[in-house]
């Protein structure tokens, strides 16, 4: 058996309106073409459903015993297909962000808020984890995009560099007396002047680590012993204490508003370190996506300069 939709509907209105002529008008087919759909529908249920005379049309006994059945059948369809179209319509504005801890809570609560202002009806999920299960969320499809320090590809991945962050030295600060709410400006150290420096880091696994490391090893201060930690939070905070001082990216100076430590851009060469937004190749973007990254791309200098992101 294989009933239509169209099938149902028609038999409805012809039952509604006792007269195919003018069903046929209201389905914008011929006549004859509704009788041979009508007709189709009764071989499949083996049973005449209409009596028809030159003058009436009416329900058989087994045409009365389907009328409910067709109603309750066409009337749960149209209720799901309304259900699926509001689903839909939902998705079409969701963004799925993955991204770093550092990213999570610096950068994108400036983005979304401004974001909120100009697109309100846009929801915004983001989801702070670590690098390697950003890209994870992205490749499975549970993240539009994310955004992080991505040094390396992926076949599955497609990379968009948004802004190069110089690396730069973050230090204690030497008088009690300096403002705490804003790093201390300093005048630019070569890396050479490192091999006099007491440093603390991240992970050694760590990608922005890594490519500190290879530029510490060009000046003979690699050092595989240091006191690393996991976030640039508590690093900044280590270093605010007198632990040590760290190299970082540029991108963190907002985090280091929040503890007493002093930042010089690092030259001699000056290295960058590129911040990266993600996304699953071959898959179609999202509605906005665009937008929010256009918005985000333009705070990322103000993050770099150590400024006040704007609510």
């Amino acid at each position: 058996m294989n009933i239509s939709t169209r099938q149902l509907k028609a038999f409805l209105l012809i039952a509604q309106l006792k007269n195919f002529t003018r069903a046929a008008e209201r389905l914008h087919i011929t006549q004859a073409g509704l009788s041979v759909m009508m007709r189709e529908l009764e071989v499949q249920l083996a049973s005449r459903l209409f009596d028809r005379t030159t003058r009436s049309v009416t329900l058989t006994a087994a045409g009365e015993k389907l009328l409910p059945i067709a109603q309750a059948a066409v009337e749960g369809l149209e209720q799901v297909a309304a259900q699926l179209d509001a689903m839909s319509d939902k998705a079409r504005y969701l963004l799925r962000v993955a991204a770093t801890p550092l990213v999570s809570s610096t950068l994108m609560p400036s983005v979304i808020s401004r974001f909120r202002q100009q697109v309100p009806d846009v929801t915004i999920r983001v989801v702070d984890t670590d690098l390697k299960q950003v890209q994870a969320l992205v490749e499975s499809g549970a993240a539009d995009f994310g955004l992080g320090f991505f040094f390396e590809g992926s076949k599955s991945i497609e990379r968009r560099l948004l802004y190069d962050f110089p690396l730069v030295l973050v230090g204690p600060l030497q008088s009690q007396a300096d403002d705490a709410a804003m790093p201390t400006p300093a005048k630019p150290v070569p890396w050479d002047s490192l091999r006099e420096q007491t440093l603390i880091g991240l992970p050694p696994d760590n990608p922005i680590q890594q490519l500190v490391d290879r530029q510490l090893a060009r000046t003979g201060h690699a050092d595989a012993d240091r006191a690393s930690f996991n976030h640039f939070d508590t690093l900044i905070a280590m270093v605010a204490i007198g632990l040590g001082s760290a190299v970082i990216p540029s991108f963190a100076m907002p985090a280091c508003r929040r503890h007493r430590v002093s930042a010089a851009p690092l030259v001699q060469p000056q290295v960058t370190a590129g911040f990266h937004q993600i996304a699953r190749k071959g898959r179609g973007k999202p509605f906005y996506m665009a937008e929010f990254t256009d918005l985000l791309i333009a705070m990322l200098p103000q993050m770099a300069a150590g400024e006040r992101l704007p609510p």
